[in-house]
């Protein structure tokens, strides 16, 4: 009988000291990026890795994972449907995704709105950067060209693709897409050596790192246009995108298809989500340590040398936005098809 009492108080003992263990005392968290390594969400999530698991109760270990391939569109696969949804995989997610599951795309294996939404960094923008030795001097001189300017991009549904796009439906420009580049390093080397002319790259990427920081310095590129309502403060004399459609006098049909492709930006630059069905708890703990690492003073010091803006978007916000962007009726999705077609 004390045999069977002493085996209970010990069970019973070890029950409770590993109810206090925190689950990632011990683990490895795969932050997984949809694009090479070297470009903006990359080092954006590299730093982040060095400290959100100083914010995670058992201080786990952090290790990136570069998965580049399809826009991000094969990081996005996989995450949804083979990681485990066990609180021990995020992701580093490009904004635009959801309009290829808007549009049918039979690759496409994720539903966005069931994504576990984490946070993101700040409002994302984009900006098309033309080389200055190129013919074109501002957004009206790529509306008649003699020959449409070569943009790069990485995959169709790509942020940088549907910006391009954007520009093209919105403010009549005509661009040649070069898709199939790998990430952001490869397109800034392939306008380095001529290969294309242009391409639609982050404000967060264009003022804080190179090669864009000595680009400007070196007069190498101009910015034809940017995407926020308001103009930048850094980039005062550069066009927003409503402005020119103002200018262009862009009819209304293609007003309100330009808000649902600019959706994108609300979920930020460098959104994070895990796969679908994370324990409530678990998603509590990476919130927090996400928005935790986004107010550190080390961590805001880095951003701001590279030039990045941090105000983060709640994961409850983004969970919310992710539901709403998926439900459009059937003359966006009818019109969203017709400019990216499969």
């Amino acid at each position: 009988m004390i045999i069977v009492f002493t085996f209970l108080l010990l069970l019973a003992w070890t029950s409770a000291t590993h109810a206090q263990i925190p689950f990632y005392q011990g683990k490895t968290i795969n932050a997984v990026v949809g694009l090479s390594a070297g470009g903006s969400g990359d080092l954006f999530t590299r730093l982040l890795a060095r400290y959100m698991g100083k914010r995670i109760p058992g201080d786990p270990s952090f290790i990136v994972q570069n998965m580049p391939g399809a826009g991000s569109l094969i990081a996005a696969n996989y995450v949804y449907s083979v990681a485990k949804p066990d609180g021990l995989t995020i992701l580093s997610i490009p904004p635009s995704l959801y309009i290829n599951q808007l549009i049918g795309r039979k690759e496409v294996q994720y539903d966005w709105s069931r994504f576990t939404w984490i946070g993101s960094s700040t409002r994302n923008e984009y900006l098309l950067v033309v080389r200055a030795d190129s013919p074109y001097k501002t957004a009206a001189d790529m509306r008649a060209p003699k020959e449409p300017a070569k943009c790069s991009a990485t995959a169709p549904g790509s942020g940088g693709h549907v910006t391009l796009k954007l520009f093209e439906e919105a403010l009549g420009l005509k661009l040649n897409i070069v898709t199939g580049y790998g990430g952001g390093s490869e397109q800034d080397l392939a306008i380095e050596r001529g290969e294309v002319q242009c391409r639609a790259v982050t404000t967060a990427a264009f003022l804080g790192r190179d090669p864009y920081l000595t680009w400007q310095k070196t007069g190498f590129i101009r910015v034809i246009v940017q995407t926020p309502r308001t103009r930048n403060p850094k980039l005062r004399n550069v066009s927003t995108v409503f402005e020119l459609m103002d200018e262009f006098k862009t009819l209304e049909s293609s007003r309100r298809l330009a808000t649902v492709i600019l959706g994108a930006d609300e979920f930020g630059n460098w959104p994070f989500a895990g796969p679908p069905g994370i324990a409530s708890d678990r998603v509590k703990i990476l919130r927090e340590a996400f928005d935790a690492s986004l107010q550190d003073p080390g961590f805001l010091e880095e951003a701001r040398k590279r030039g990045w803006v941090i105000e983060p978007i709640r994961g409850e916000d983004l969970e919310k936005l992710a539901r709403e962007v998926i439900d459009q009726p059937p003359e966006v999705i009818k019109r969203l098809k017709a400019i990216f077609p499969q």
